[in-house]
């Protein structure tokens, strides 16, 4: 009996990978600052188009734009996922996945999902660690590396204000001494704050960065749901960017309605703190457009009630008519279901027009989309502040011509060198972006 259940699992998880509807706009539909919004076109089963994890064959590498060259900075992780840069140069790395969450994987559909996140690398365990690399010849790749900090707990964003180093694991906002030159913290970490986390903890990945000043921390918490199915009363605190006073860990809401906030940057123009955000799923590989955003404190920008701005999902109920009047639209889509996480400004970048002056995003990849969108990275470019202009692909090659992942993009980063650092985490690289030298 359990073997033809579990024969049928399967049969469905396959299954699935057929169904759903297609697409009928491009991409570029979905981008820029008036994306195109059909109709919503749910489906009895949804979309899923997975792009299985296959790795880099030995000796290839992704595409780098016009003027650029790309070289691994580090391989051999253990799915790396996000990056930040120390002061004196050094590179940290999150090694990190999802922890355990088993009131996420409920029932056939939970099982099935679970199956599918597999295909695309998204299962392996979680290494709960930080790891140190070093360029100390700064010829464009680390030759040592350490575990900075271990026995972590899916362990995310970081940011360091003097000697503080701050750590978001998935379920707590710590904070390590750290003098500079340290290549290993054997510290206990302090709390500052308990983030939502539990057995459910649908969005797991927790981001943090200080204000210029250091006084404050920003911290993204994602959705516990794609549009709160599993109910509003699971979603305190979360589909939020928190304020967090530094010393006492006091913290509000400093913005709401964000469904899957992940990079936080400041913009250096306008000095306004920006977010890439994930937006919802199963309406259609069309909708909706994931998008970067300046944040506003105290805005509502719609989850899970209405998408871009005012646009109602009818799925949710109860609706909430009120707030959705005061949902504020975002600054500027980057096409439906990619999957945007990271985000970093090319404020120091050393890259060669375009990228100059905007923002560069790392796109996972989708799963609910037919044909297949993001795994690359792109740059958003701005002027004066605000979205100037359609985005410009950075890298990208991350599919194989049958449309299996050689990796995913995720955590990006400016170092001190000027070049661009992007974590991969089906790679498990981090791939460094640079000018390309003159012939």
């Amino acid at each position: 009996m359990l073997k033809s259940r579990h024969a049928l699992l399967i049969a469905i998880a396959a299954s699935l990978t057929a169904c759903g509807e297609t697409s009928s706009l491009q991409v570029s539909d979905g981008t820029g600052p008036t994306p195109k919004l059909p109709e919503p076109n749910p489906t009895l089963i949804p979309t899923v188009n997975i792009a299985p994890a296959i790795g880099w064959p030995k000796g290839t590498k992704p595409l780098a734009a016009a003027g650029t060259q790309v070289n691994a900075f580090a391989e051999n992780l253990d799915h790396p996922r996000w990056l930040y840069v120390l002061p004196n140069g050094d590179v940290l790395v999150a090694e990190t996945n999802a922890p355990p969450k088993p009131d996420d994987s409920q029932g056939i559909r939970g099982w099935i999902a679970g199956k599918i996140m597999g295909r695309a690398g998204a299962a392996v365990p979680s290494a709960n660690r930080i790891t140190l690399l070093r360029d100390q010849d700064h010829d464009g790749v680390a030759e040592t590396r350490s575990v900075f900090l271990d026995h972590l707990n899916s362990p995310f964003g970081m940011t360091l204000v003097g000697n503080d180093l701050y750590v978001a694991d998935t379920d707590k906002l710590l904070r390590f001494p750290y003098q500079n030159g340290d290549t290993r913290i054997t510290a206990a970490g302090t709390k500052v704050v308990d983030l939502p986390g539990g057995t459910l903890n649908h969005h797991w990945t927790k981001n943090v960065i200080a204000s210029p000043d250091g006084s404050k921390l920003y911290v993204t918490v994602g959705s516990n749901s794609n549009v709160g199915e599993n109910g509003l009363n699971q979603e305190q605190g979360r589909a939020a960017i928190w304020e967090v006073d530094r010393t006492s860990g006091q913290h509000r809401l400093f913005a709401t309605g964000l469904r899957n906030p992940n990079g936080l940057a400041w913009e250096p123009v306008s000095g306004a703190l920006w977010t890439a955000v994930n937006e919802r799923d199963e309406i259609g590989s069309d909708l909706v457009p994931d998008y970067i955003t300046s944040v506003k404190d105290g805005a509502f920008y719609g989850w899970p009630f209405s998408y871009y701005g005012q646009h109602v999902d009818v799925r949710v109920k109860p609706q909430n008519l009120d707030l959705v009047s005061k949902a504020i639209a975002p600054d500027y889509a980057v096409g439906p279901h990619t999957a945007s996480l990271g985000l970093t400004f090319a404020q120091g970048s050393k890259l060669p027009a375009p990228f100059n002056e905007g923002a560069f995003i790392g796109q996972h990849g989708s799963w609910n989309r037919k044909p297949h969108s993001g795994y690359k990275v792109i740059f958003v470019p701005f002027s004066a502040g605000k979205p100037q202009g359609p985005p410009v692909d950075v890298l990208s090659g991350f599919l194989s011509a049958d449309e299996k992942a050689y990796g995913r993009p995720v955590g990006v980063v400016i170092d001190r060198q000027g070049d661009l650092l992007v974590a991969d985490d089906v790679g498990n690289t981090i791939w460094r972006v640079s000018a390309a030298k003159a012939p």
